[in-house]
């Protein structure tokens, strides 16, 4: 499987970043040396981590996006998020921020190494979920899941557990929260779901059938060993796109496993993607370069391209309205 994932409509891209950083240092990077590596564009694994695009943290620095949203899943570690509206945020260790770039806006990414006394490891998926037509200019905006509210669902199968957490859609009769006001998957009916599963050795998990027949589904197995998928053995770090009319049977294997679902109705609306914009015509796209070139979006509010925040704050939310929040 490659990086990033294919996806199948009304899904964009998928990335899967697994790093093991090593401690921090006073500017949040790592404590090691950065020699022999791609600065700016380091995207090769080396001593177990990469920096991406960030020179002294870890991370995406301020770059722009319009015509989708994005969904991170933060599974550990902590993310900053800054935008050109002066929104900020802190998330992770399971949490999920859901990002509507709409008419345009930039933000920053970025993996501040907070600890200082131990390794600092990140896994984060970055979900790239596109917009119709009719929404792909409507206002920017962001909404947090925290992970205390994310429903889970969990079963055991003779004292193996699994343990499904919605993210968006429903899995049996639990549903998710509500995504972003303008996303596709705001409508029931479109049947966009997003879970992640992970599975004991010999714990059993059954996907419900969608309602749908036009509905795609695709399963990534990302860790661990002997997940059986209909009594088929799949290799680690595979893909499946799936019938998703039919309830698919997940067996764990000899070591816990980790999947994640995507799921959807598609569009079926034509994509043409120029880098971070993502529009339905190539004079859309042209448009949307002049107009980024003259406005950059609303500009940079931050003093950083690689924005982080306070290392003594937790989890937070900071909303352009001034509206603040916290998973407490």
């Amino acid at each position: 499987m490659v990086f990033p994932w294919r996806t199948q409509d009304p899904f964009l891209f998928c990335a899967h970043h697994r790093d093991l950083y090593p401690k921090g240092n006073e500017q949040f990077g790592p404590a090691t040396s950065l020699s022999g590596r791609n600065m700016g564009s380091d995207f090769t694994i080396k001593d177990g981590f990469r920096m991406y695009h960030g020179m002294t943290v870890p991370g995406f620095p301020s770059h722009p996006h319009r015509g989708f949203e994005t969904v991170t899943i933060a599974k550990e570690g902590m993310v900053d998020h800054s935008d050109s509206l002066g929104a900020a945020g802190r998330f992770g260790e399971g949490d999920v921020q859901w990002m509507t770039a709409g008419k345009g806006v930039q933000h920053s990414e970025m993996f501040p190494l907070l600890n200082q006394d131990k390794e600092n490891t990140l896994e984060i998926f970055q979900i790239w979920l596109n917009l119709p037509a009719k929404s792909k200019m409507v206002e920017p905006y962001f909404s947090m899941l925290w992970h205390e509210k994310i429903p889970v669902v969990e079963q055991s199968t003779d004292g193996a557990k699994s343990k499904v957490s919605v993210i968006a859609g429903a899995f049996g009769e639990q549903q998710a929260l509500r995504p972003a006001p303008d996303s596709w998957a705001a409508d029931d009916a479109h049947e966009v779901a997003i879970w992640t599963i992970k599975l004991e050795p010999g714990a059993k998990v059954s996907i419900p059938a969608a309602k749908s027949t036009e509905a795609n589904r695709t399963l990534y197995f990302y860790q661990g060993t002997g997940l059986k998928v209909e009594g088929q053995e799949i290799s680690d770090y595979h893909l499946m796109d799936v019938d998703s009319t039919a309830e698919l049977s997940l067996v764990g294997g000899g070591t816990d496993c980790y999947v994640l679902v995507l799921q959807g109705k598609p569009l079926n609306e034509p994509v043409v993607q120029h880098g971070p914009f993502v529009m339905n015509t190539h004079e859309q796209i042209h448009q949307t370069m002049q107009e980024y070139g003259r406005t950059q979006f609303g500009g940079w509010p931050w003093p950083k391209s690689e924005q982080v925040h306070d290392p003594k704050r937790g989890r937070f939310a900071l909303h352009a309205d001034g509206r603040e929040e916290s998973p407490s």
